[in-house]
Formats: structure tokens, C-alpha cells, sequence
């Protein structure tokens, strides 16, 4: 069975150029808004289906890249120098001759997959140098044709696919497009066109013999009208046909049900042989409830035959689909980062952990990790107080985790180059518990922040060590029976809680945490 090894794009949407290599079996591209994920997909779709309908119908404008067409407009402006659009994909079909051949941007070198291109129509040459010559900026967009050809040189189109793409768009699950173009693709990987073309044309034959005998006796009182069924290339078997489950219609169904049944049963038609390639799932999360997510996690692990891609923002589709198997895109870069050398024991705790902010982390320019509840409930005050900005206006995100899980977080950010402040308690050991400790996972860009001081052993120590008189009138009186200190050890969120609502301005920041604070930011 095909699979896509490699998609390259040049001058497509946000990406003046971009190239990802895929795994054979399951991918997951996860990126905050505006990363391009959805682009991805597209471009896999459009190159897939050989058709210039669905360019068409979607615009070049708002395919070409913005940048490449603002400097050409900003540049000479000539008809030689237009820039092209192109879309390929790297199959892993080497033995198929119709797809082997250097018709591709690899130096040339012989490769096999399918290519699709924009360019000015060569035909029109003249008519778009008169549109260039227009005083006013002017982009030919309606000069430009598009063509599909393997890298053999060979042009195709949607009647002669070498890969068979399906997307499920949970977006648009309950559209009626994207449910008859489900519908249809399912159709198409179920029944090969000999038998496809033989039961349209039966399934025309009995309208006729529909009108021919049961509408015969209204038809007689009408004269010169008839009462017939529709024909045509809009009215057909392969557009009335529709899916049903215990009798009902998948499109009356709920959108978060429709979503896992389109995805259960697609992967259900490729584990019996059929011929879906490739599975393009866009935010499977959507609608779905936390156990049918689970559901369809746990189905979509258990596929092996096909080759999956998501887009998501899931950290539980990520991280319990394997972080190895992600593909990481961020807004503020084009560049695509992957997960594939984190160690076997990272990536199977973050399978196995409880749902976390994993993607909230790996976006992330700047982190803070912090090891409770307390701090992060007063971290956001005490970063105010220390900068007098907030955590937003920097781009530093704070994320709590339990403290044993801190040198797997260390090794993402290793991996990923992400600047990363470790915030812990001491625990009576500062040279045991925060060097040595972590000596291994230790960067330029990853660094570890506690109280050198063996008796400040914990964040409520400190706290209430450099801000005594507040804490001793704050938890002292009416029901608390415990020493302020103490009431601040047994009920460390109650305490920060209250310390953030009464006086978030006032604390002492200690110096461990102020230190940590200056070096996110340098």
C-alpha cells in the first residue's frame, strides 16, 4: 500500500518553502492557531486528488503564498519573473513506473510521487505582460493554470488516483459537502469503477423503469407531460447513495458521533484491504466527548494498515498517539520540529500520565515550570510585582507539574531548544535535590531555581519567612487553630489562594524566584 514519505511546498500559503518528512503509519502535526496545520492536510488533499476543480473552487488567491506575491508586485514585475506555486509528494512506490522519475525538486534525483503546479498559462504570455503593464498593482491570478503530473512526466487526474486520500474534517463534520464527499470516498474504496460504472448505469435503468411502469397510470392523464426521476451528472447513484447505522443516516446523527463514526469506519474499510492510503483527520477533538476521545484514540492506534495524519490541539491525541510520531509547527516559524529522539522512557510517561498541558509546553517559547498548585496560583502576581509586565506581554507560560516529572519536561525542552526555568522546593538538600540532581540535563537555555538555603526547604517556608507579618495576620484568628506557618504547610493552595486575593502587591518576591524571573527574559 502507497504511503506519502515526504510532502514538499513552495509558495504555498504561509510557507514560501517547507518540506516534512512523514512516518508510514501515524503522524500527528500539532501547532497553535495560524501554524499551518490545516495548510498541510490541504496541500496532501489537493495534490491526491488531480483535481483542478477543487484548486479552482478554493482560489489561487488564497493558495499563493502572501509574501512571495507582495515582492514580486514590489519587484520587477515581469512576466519572467512570476512566481509558481508547487505541491509534491514522496511516495513510497518505487516500483511503480508511472510515478518513478526527477520530475521533482530533489536535485533532479529519481524519486517517486505526484506533483501539482501553478503557473502562468504560456499560452497567455502576451495578455499577462499587458496586465503587468498596468500602472496599478495587478496579480495575474486568472492567467495561471494548474497542472497534476507524476514524477515520471505523466499527467493524471481524480479518474486515474495513485493515492487514495480521505479527509475527515470534524470542522465541517454535518455539512452536506463534506458528508457526500465522505460518502463518496468511502464509495469509491469500497467498488472498483467497472463495478461502480455498471451499477450507475443499472441504477438509471430502473428510473426509467420506475417511470415507465410505476408512474405510467398519472403520466396517461397528463398529456403531453410526464412525471419523471431526475438523471443526470447531478442525479445519480453515486449522489443519492448514502451511509447508515442501525438504519439511520450518519448526517441525523450528532457531530461528535459522526466524527467517530467516519473515523472508525474508514479505518475499519482500509483493515479489510481496501484501498484508503492515507487518512487525513482535522481535529478529531471536536464534538467528541473525553471517553469517545479516548474511544477513537484507542481505534486509531490499533490501525497498522494505513497511514494517518492528524491535525490537532489535543495533548491527549499526542501524547497517547506516541510524542515520537508528532510533527511540531508554530506560528512565529515555518519550520517544522519533531519529537522522533526522545528517549522510549519520556515518551511512554507522557502516554501513560494524566492528561497535562504537553502542547501548552512544546509551543512555547519561554517556560516556567513550578512544581504545585501553590505557585502557580501566586506566580502570576509575583511576576507582575518582580517586572511590572505581565506573563502575557513577555510570552512566558507557566506550567505546573509534579516534581518528579521535571527531567522529562527538561528533556522536551532540550530537544525543542525551548528556554526553560525549573522552579523547586529544596527539600533539605539544595546540592542533592537541584544539582546534582539534574546535572545531566543542564543547558545554556535549561536552568534550575530553588533556595540555596537548606532551611527554606519549601515554597511556603520562604514565603512566609521574607513576608512574616503579612502571613501572621492573614492566617491567624477565627477558625485557624494551627501557627500561621503550619496552617501554610497543611493548606498550601487555600493559602496562596488568599495571598494572591488580599495581597497580591505587597508580597516579597524571594530571591530564588526573582532570580528565575530575570533569566526567562534575558
Amino acid at each position: 500500500m502507497p504511503h506519502i514519505t515526504k510532502i514538499k511546498t513552495k509558495n504555498f500559503k504561509r510557507f514560501k518553502e517547507l518540506e516534512i518528512e512523514f512516518n508510514p503509519e501515524l503522524n500527528t502535526i500539532i501547532g497553535d492557531n495560524e501554524a499551518g496545520k490545516s495548510s498541510i492536510l490541504h496541500a496532501i488533499e489537493l495534490v491526491a486528488s488531480g483535481s483542478r476543480n477543487k484548486v479552482e473552487s478554493t482560489g489561487l488567491e488564497s493558495l499563493f503564498n502572501k509574501d512571495c506575491v507582495t515582492e514580486f508586485l514590489a519587484g520587477e514585475n515581469t512576466y519572467e519573473s512570476l512566481p509558481e506555486l508547487h505541491l509534491e509528494l514522496y511516495l513510497n512506490d518505487g516500483t511503480n513506473s508511472d510515478l518513478v522519475g526527477s520530475h521533482n525538486s530533489d536535485s533532479n534525483n529519481k524519486a517517486s510521487g505526484l506533483h501539482m503546479v501553478c503557473e502562468p498559462n504560456i499560452e497567455l504570455a502576451n495578455e499577462i505582460k499587458q496586465v503587468l503593464a498596468m500602472e496599478s498593482a495587478n496579480f495575474p491570478f486568472e492567467f495561471y493554470v494548474v497542472r497534476f503530473f507524476t514524477f515520471s512526466g505523466e499527467a493524471y487526474s481524480g479518474y486515474s488516483r495513485f493515492l487514495k486520500c480521505l479527509t475527515i474534517d470534524s470542522s465541517q463534520i454535518n455539512g452536506e459537502y463534506a458528508n457526500r464527499e465522505y460518502i463518496k470516498s468511502i464509495y469509491e474504496s469500497s467498488v472498483d469503477l467497472p463495478a461502480r460504472a455498471n451499477l450507475k448505469n443499472e441504477y438509471r435503468q430502473q428510473k426509467v423503469q420506475f417511470k415507465n411502469t410505476n408512474l405510467k397510470a398519472i403520466n396517461d392523464g397528463l398529456g403531453i407531460y410526464d412525471f419523471a426521476l431526475r438523471s443526470g451528472a447531478n442525479f445519480n447513484l453515486e449522489t443519492d447513495i448514502t451511509l447508515t447505522q442501525d438504519d439511520i443516516p450518519i448526517n441525523e446523527r450528532g457531530k461528535g458521533q459522526q466524527c467517530f463514526i467516519k473515523t472508525e469506519f474508514a479505518l475499519t474499510r482500509n483493515s479489510e484491504g481496501k484501498k484508503i492510503d492515507t487518512i487525513l483527520l482535522e481535529e478529531p477533538e471536536n464534538h467528541l466527548s473525553h471517553t469517545n476521545m479516548k474511544r477513537l484514540i484507542s481505534k486509531i492506534s490499533e490501525s497498522h494498515q494505513n497511514q494517518i495524519i492528524i491535525a490537532t490541539h489535543s495533548s491527549l491525541i499526542s501524547t497517547r498517539l506516541d510524542l515520537r510520531n508528532s510533527i511540531l509547527l508554530n506560528s512565529a516559524s515555518v519550520n517544522p520540529l519533531t519529537l522522533r529522539e526522545l528517549t522510549d522512557p519520556t515518551a511512554k510517561f507522557f502516554m501513560k500520565a494524566p492528561d497535562n498541558n504537553i502542547l501548552e509546553f512544546v509551543l512555547s517559547n519561554k517556560v516556567i515550570l513550578v512544581e504545585g498548585d501553590a505557585e502557580y496560583i501566586l506566580f502570576n502576581s509575583l511576576y507582575s510585582k518582580g517586572t511590572g509586565r505581565t506573563l502575557e506581554e513577555d510570552g512566558v507560560h507557566v506550567i505546573s507539574v509534579g516534581g518528579t516529572s521535571f527531567k522529562r519536561y527538561m528533556e522536551l525542552a532540550r530537544t525543542l531548544g525551548i528556554r526553560t526555568a525549573v522552579i523547586r522546593d529544596n527539600d533539605q538538600d539544595y546540592q542533592a535535590k537541584c544539582i546534582d540532581n539534574y546535572s545531566e540535563h543542564i543547558t545554556d537555555k535549561i536552568k534550575v531555581f530553588s533556595d540555596i538555603d537548606n532551611t527554606r526547604y519549601t515554597f511556603e517556608v520562604c514565603i512566609y519567612t521574607d513576608n512574616q507579618m503579612i502571613c501572621d495576620a492573614l492566617f491567624s484568628g477565627s477558625n485557624i487553630k494551627l501557627p500561621p506557618l503550619e496552617f501554610m504547610l497543611a493548606n498550601k493552595a487555600e493559602s496562596a489562594l488568599r495571598l494572591a486575593e488580599k495581597h497580591a502587591n505587597d508580597i516579597d518576591i524571594p530571591n530564588y524566584i526573582a532570580e528565575a524571573i530575570a533569566w526567562i527574559n534575558e
